[in-house]
């Protein structure tokens, strides 16, 4: 293999994250790119579906220009992939060939939403998303969570993470899941474009280097329909101007600040629209039911895994403070939702929640089937939707979450997603799998 003489001479993927959560750009020398021009995109890409097709019914067809503009901040270097040359990535705004901001760019989209929290609150988020993923082997798993599964795969663990940490993605956990050849990555918080742009690129890092050395990763929510699902969840927690941390109050229900239970309250007011956005693909309302340790109900929970939004244990000992450690966790997420998406949608709906003085919801620390109907309404405990077709009716009826979007961009991922049910149509749950397995 020829390796390039100079950094200048590496390659540069000038990368986008679309409505179906894949990511697309294009590539030159990095001594080629101008960072204030970019590259050409073309507007009807955004209405590429996860099973590779412009889809009817948008607003863009062969007509039209648009920019990809690097963010420089995001300049990446992935090396150490096993017999490939190091790669550059470089995150882009979609913008007009005038510079002005694109109405359907998804990075757009959560760059507005954090400052219009920032400008009416003084409040920002800290977050990270929390991966699980797949190897597919025909092989016999390893047990769970054991010291055979994890040094099974070796030097993967080792390298990923190396590869992980030398590209500023801060990872931190590396674990054998619950499921058959499943594992789960997470990395360090931090801001909330940061903290979805290292989603993006993790999700393509790990399929790089799984494909490097003979394996293959799948992010689908389910590779298998009666297996363990992949969720994609979002741990958040609020900081005020000063970068201190504003969640925790350890007087108040749930040990939750006002602003953070009024956040939390809209997220839970908001919840069967957001799915579609943060749960988007046919399977993932498989992994949305009951006793899948997932999510099939929205409500406000401790030290429960199958609350959609929960309050996350924290460290008592060693002298750790609790403030900087306390934060929500939300369950309903997975790989098949686009993060600037999905993080820009939880930040709209909480500020939704601090802006009408939503109180705190009312905590559940116990089983849902352990509640009384009158405790069932009282913690406003409601099922999710149960397929996409219902999420999407349910964000369509939502004029509140309609109205955080450009007209375009919803209506195109309406298109995308009705077409992505059409798609399958016919196909048992198996099928379906092995479709999103293939994407993701």
């Amino acid at each position: 293999m020829r390796e390039p003489k100079t950094r200048d001479d590496e390659l540069v993927f000038v990368a986008t994250n679309d409505i179906s959560a894949i990511t697309r750009g294009r590539a030159m020398r990095l001594g080629d790119l101008d960072f204030a021009t970019g590259c050409g995109w073309v507007p009807a890409n955004i209405g590429i579906g996860p099973f590779g097709h412009i889809v009817d019914g948008i607003a863009f067809g062969s007509i039209g220009d648009l920019r990809l503009i690097p963010d420089a901040g995001t300049l990446t270097r992935i090396d150490g992939i096993p017999g490939k040359p190091p790669v550059n990535v470089v995150l882009a705004d979609i913008t007009h060939t005038d510079g002005t901001a694109w109405e359907c760019c998804p990075r757009t989209f959560l760059r507005r939403a954090i400052e219009d929290l920032e400008s009416e609150t003084g409040l920002s988020v800290h977050a990270a998303f929390e991966h699980e993923f797949m190897l597919l082997s025909d092989a016999l798993p390893d047990a769970p969570f054991s010291y055979q599964a994890m040094r099974s795969v070796e030097p993967m663990g080792t390298e990923l993470l190396q590869i992980l940490a030398d590209a500023g993605l801060d990872p931190e956990n590396w674990l054998p899941e619950y499921g058959a050849h499943q594992w789960e990555l997470t990395v360090g918080a931090t801001g909330a474009l940061a903290a979805a742009d290292r989603a993006v690129l993790l999700r393509d890092i790990v399929r790089d280097y799984a494909v490097a050395t003979g394996r293959r990763a799948s992010f689908s929510p389910l590779v298998d329909a009666e297996g363990s699902g992949n969720g994609a969840h979002v741990h958040l927690s609020l900081r005020d101007a000063a970068g201190a941390p504003v969640t925790y109050d350890p007087d108040l229900p749930g040990r939750l600040s006002k602003a953070a239970g009024s956040f939390a309250a809209g997220i839970l007011r908001h919840t069967a629209a957001l799915v579609a956005l943060t749960s988007p693909s046919d399977i993932s309302y498989l992994r949305l039911s009951p006793h899948r340790w997932s999510a099939a109900q929205a409500f406000l929970g401790e030290r429960n895994r199958e609350a959609m939004l929960r309050v996350c244990p924290t460290i008592d000992m060693a002298g750790k403070e609790i403030g900087p450690q306390f934060n929500l966790e939300f369950r309903a997420g997975d790989a098949a939702g686009n993060p600037w998406l999905t993080m820009g949608v939880l930040i709209r709906a909480g500020l939704e929640g601090i802006r009408d003085g939503l109180p705190t919801p009312v905590v559940v620390d116990r089983q849902v089937e352990e509640l009384s109907p009158e405790e069932r309404g009282a913690a406003g405990v409601s099922d999710l939707p149960g397929s996409l077709a219902e999420a999407l009716d349910a964000l369509q009826a939502d004029d509140v979450v309609r109205g955080w979007f450009a007209p375009d961009l919803i209506d195109i991922h309406r298109a995308i997603k009705r077409d992505e049910i059409n798609q399958l149509v016919g196909l048992s749950e198996a099928e379906k799998c092995r479709r999103y397995t293939g994407v993701y």
